[in-house]
């Protein structure tokens, strides 16, 4: 099973990639993680990465495409991937598409957790007001949500065209949300296929 589970920051989506990575046996490719891990490596790809980003630009589509497919050979027989900052525009769903049917697998569901974005400053407002945390800067996180918003948009109806996309309250306790993930992605209790009937509800 291979999914992107769509999520603005601090609405708990790196908690729930975490569950299903530890319930479901699923590798989570988070872009990041993997730029990181590649700067580290020593590999071809990985100085060619640590080039780019010791420069301050911005790593390409290629990069990032090759880096996934990297990781897609390297784990032939992980029960699938959850994709995590990937991808951010058409282009780059595209190409996903095609990495996938190259190697005779598909795109099963994209999931995206909504939230409120005036509850969700609060809590980061509140929060920052309690643990001062650098990243929980109001200001700044306003900024980081409406990119994730502007980014998120174009590819909601792209998915929704394809039948793949669903939508569930993001703004409920994580275990409500975990729930609302494992129904969606079962079919007979098994946890091996998407059942379509979730995926009928299209979003705007």
């Amino acid at each position: 099973m291979n999914i992107i589970l769509f999520g603005p920051p601090a609405a708990g989506k790196g908690t729930q990639a975490k569950r299903l990575v530890e319930s479901r046996g699923l590798l989570q490719l988070s872009t990041g993680d993997m730029l990181r891990a590649a700067r580290k490596s020593g590999t071809a790809l990985g100085k060619k990465v640590a080039g780019i980003m010791d420069r301050g630009d911005l790593v390409s589509d290629e990069i990032v495409i090759a880096l996934i497919e990297e990781q897609l050979d390297l784990n032939p027989h992980a029960a699938g991937f959850i994709f995590d900052g990937f991808p951010r525009t058409v282009p780059q769903a595209e190409a996903l598409d095609g990495v996938l049917a190259s190697r005779g697998k598909t795109l099963d569901g994209v999931i995206r957790l909504c939230v409120d974005d005036d509850a969700l400053m609060a809590r980061i407002t509140k929060r920052f007001e309690e643990e001062g945390r650098k990243d929980d800067n109001p200001e700044s996180f306003k900024v980081r949500l409406n990119n994730y918003n502007v980014q998120t948009a174009p590819l909601l109806p792209y998915y929704s065209a394809q039948g793949k996309l669903t939508e569930i309250d993001g703004m409920t306790s994580p275990d409500a949300v975990s729930a609302s993930i494992a129904q969606v992605l079962d079919k007979n209790g098994n946890g091996n296929t998407v059942k379509k009937g979730f995926w009928a509800r299209l979003f705007s």
